[in-house]
């Protein structure tokens, strides 16, 4: 990698990677407690080819994550690409593709993600997650309530009574199989496109190093490997751009 790429990434000597863990498609910690994941790989995997060291600036929400990258409190991220993130951040082309599910009670009278916006509905979802962002610019008649983070959605959603619970999908069935007497609506309410990015002030050559490390991640099967070894399901490779 050029020097003049290495500075645009690295300009304190080492690659500064902002990791979200309310995500657990994307990270979570270990037994050690040291955080892991396809993002935490990724990181590693940019880190080398800059010649650097790598720095994990870890976060439980996806909104402090967004916003480390944006303060340029760290080099990179790894976000959902959404409209109101782009402002302050350039995303490079998705790596993974991930489904966004709605979880409900057992006796609910809900059986499809359409019925979810109705008046007098009220749907969980974590602060400044991509479900959030989508959902409050979609969602016409139900109410949007909102947890503390992503992994807090459906102990939120349970104590405060609301009606769905949204989210990623794995998160979701984790929380099904631990707390009894729920259930996930068949299908999805959207697919979340999971992108690499850099703080938009590090100009054009940065956004093309980045998303040509994304490609090569892609197209090299390293991405798919990534996921397999950490026991991703549910979540596939993006395809080439």
């Amino acid at each position: 990698m050029p020097d003049s790429i290495r500075r645009l990434f690295a300009p304190a000597g080492r690659l500064r990677a902002s990791i979200n863990l309310g995500n657990p498609i994307l990270a979570g910690k270990n037994a050690a407690g040291q955080p892991i994941g396809v993002s935490v790989d990724l990181a590693r995997a940019f880190a080398a080819r800059l010649g650097v060291d790598c720095e994990l600036v870890v976060f439980d929400t996806a909104g402090k994550s967004v916003d480390a990258v944006k303060a340029e409190q760290a080099d990179i991220g790894f976000f959902a690409i959404d409209p109101l993130r782009g402002d302050g951040i350039s995303f490079t082309a998705p790596y993974v593709l991930i489904e966004g599910a709605c979880l409900v009670r057992m006796d609910s009278p809900l059986q499809d993600n359409r019925e979810v916006d109705a008046a007098g509905r009220r749907v969980m979802v974590g602060k400044g997650s991509a479900y959030d962002l989508y959902l409050t610019r979609e969602l016409r008649a139900a109410t949007i309530l909102r947890a503390p983070s992503s992994p807090a959605v459906v102990d939120t959603f349970l104590a405060e009574g609301a009606d769905v619970a949204a989210g990623v999908r794995q998160q979701l069935e984790a929380d099904a199989a631990r707390l009894p007497g729920l259930r996930l609506l068949p299908g999805r309410f959207m697919v979340i496109q999971q992108a690499m990015g850099t703080p938009a002030g590090r100009g054009q050559a940065a956004q093309t190093a980045l998303a040509a490390f994304v490609e090569d991640m892609k197209a090299s099967g390293f991405v798919a490997e990534a996921l397999a070894r950490h026991g991703i399901q549910g979540a596939t490779v993006a395809p080439a751009r």
